[in-house]
């Protein structure tokens, strides 16, 4: 098997453990009567991003390879969200809230790591034999999404969306990957880094370009972006699923399939990673950017205005646009930063954007999104009412997220330069 397949199937499997629930989790929490805690499940995910990498980045640096520790880090995730479908298949509807939540806590605490521990071991093993990494490892990457849509495609008709079992689909994975991933090429440690200090070691030195008023505003609207990230994983599928409870929305493909019909937002990501050359040459960052930051207006707004009958389509528009909404302005960022910073600091650069849109934002936006659903939605019995309560919902996620799009157009400074799409001018 050549390298670029063993890391294709690496991604592949990589994502597919969390497409398994990411998208519907929530509905098996709100049929065990969680609904509530839905956002605090989703917000966990980004409390860990905001230390975890760091700390298994020194680990994989200093001591461990990193395709070892990456196999020991999804052995761990795998065995607790197993105890965590185990235990929702023997508690039945008399789930505990403290238990689950735990098991589920530290599976994700050794999950989310190694998003970046994966990428650091294709990025390894391509730069040891030589590799382009700039054209090698986007068609890689781009397999990671493919996994994550056919764990969210089997979970779906399997039947496995409302209830634990998705839990186990995810932990089998995981275990998969654990065994796998020790079959890949070494990846020394590096002995140079233990001479670090902590500071430096952690990336801390990476802080100092909040001084720059340019990228401070950079990345104070990244988190401030970040607060969207995750809302429409953790209630997009509880949303439509909801319908079936609405008279005559029963029997609608949509809302007796809600996973296949979420998929197509990665279907759109997949497409959309190729655009974001040609967009970055011709508009700008800021440009780009401010597409990315409109197109969850619209992400939020078609949700709330369509329906898995007549205005299906609205939620099809929806999907196709999350493409933009999330590439635009999680992989350009990444490319602005990596362009607009130091090389000695670039690497921890990135895990200042990374902290502040997946860690600090998205943290943020869950906590703060289950306040608005809790309130509008599970607050309700009624299913129509509760329909009511998430157009309400769904219009202030969009209304916050059209006023982070005007201040980001009038206070972020950029000057575009055709010649070269990503470095800017003051």
């Amino acid at each position: 098997m050549s390298l670029k397949l063993r890391l294709t199937v690496l991604s592949f499997l990589q994502f597919a453990i969390w497409g398994a629930y990411l998208t519907s989790m929530g509905n098996y929490l709100g049929d065990v009567g969680m609904g509530s805690k839905i956002g605090l499940f989703y917000a966990m995910q980004g409390i860990v991003s905001i230390f975890m990498p760091a700390i298994l980045g020194v680990v994989a640096d200093r001591w461990i390879p990193a395709q070892k520790l990456l196999g020991i880090s999804h052995a761990i995730s795998a065995i607790f969200i197993i105890a965590a479908g185990y235990y929702g298949m023997t508690a039945g509807d008399s789930v505990q809230f403290p238990i689950i939540f735990l098991l589920y806590s530290i599976s994700v605490t050794f999950y989310m790591p190694t998003i970046a521990l994966s990428n650091s071991v294709a990025y390894t093993v391509l730069v040891n034999n030589n590799f382009d990494t700039i054209k090698a490892f986007p068609p890689i990457r781009t397999f990671g999404t493919v996994g994550f849509i056919c764990a969210m495609l089997f979970v779906d008709f399997a039947g496995y969306q409302q209830n634990y079992s998705q839990f186990f689909v995810s932990g089998v994975l995981g275990l998969l990957l654990f065994f796998y991933s020790f079959t890949l090429p070494n990846c020394p440690v590096n002995i140079g880094v233990a001479k670090k200090n902590i500071y430096d070691a952690l990336g801390l030195k990476a802080f100092s370009l909040f001084k720059d008023r340019r990228m401070a505003v950079f990345f104070i609207f990244s988190m401030l972006l970040g607060v969207s990230l995750q809302i429409t994983n953790g209630y997009a599928n509880p949303f439509i699923t909801g319908f079936k409870n609405v008279p005559g929305f029963q029997n609608t493909w949509g809302a007796n399939h809600a996973n296949a019909l979420i998929s197509l937002s990665q279907v759109s990501e997949t497409l959309c990673i190729l655009l974001i050359p040609f967009f970055l040459k011709r508009f700008g960052i800021k440009k780009v950017m401010l597409m990315a930051m409109f197109a969850w207006v619209l992400r939020f707004g078609l949700f709330g205005l369509g329906n898995p009958g007549s205005n299906v389509w609205m939620f099809v528009l929806s999907m196709i646009v999350y493409g933009i909404a999330f590439d635009f302005f999680n992989v350009s960022g990444s490319l602005f930063v990596d362009k607009e910073t130091d090389r000695d600091i670039r690497s921890s650069a990135q895990g200042v954007f990374m902290m502040m849109t997946n860690g600090f934002g998205a943290t943020i936006g869950m906590l703060g999104a289950g306040e608005v659903v809790n309130h509008f939605v599970y607050s309700q019995t009624d299913p129509v009412a509760q329909l009511a309560g998430w157009r309400t919902s769904w219009s202030i996620f969009a209304g916050y997220a059209l006023i982070v799009t005007v201040l980001f157009a009038i206070i972020f400074k950029y000057k575009h330069h055709p010649e070269d799409p990503i470095i800017s001018q003051p």
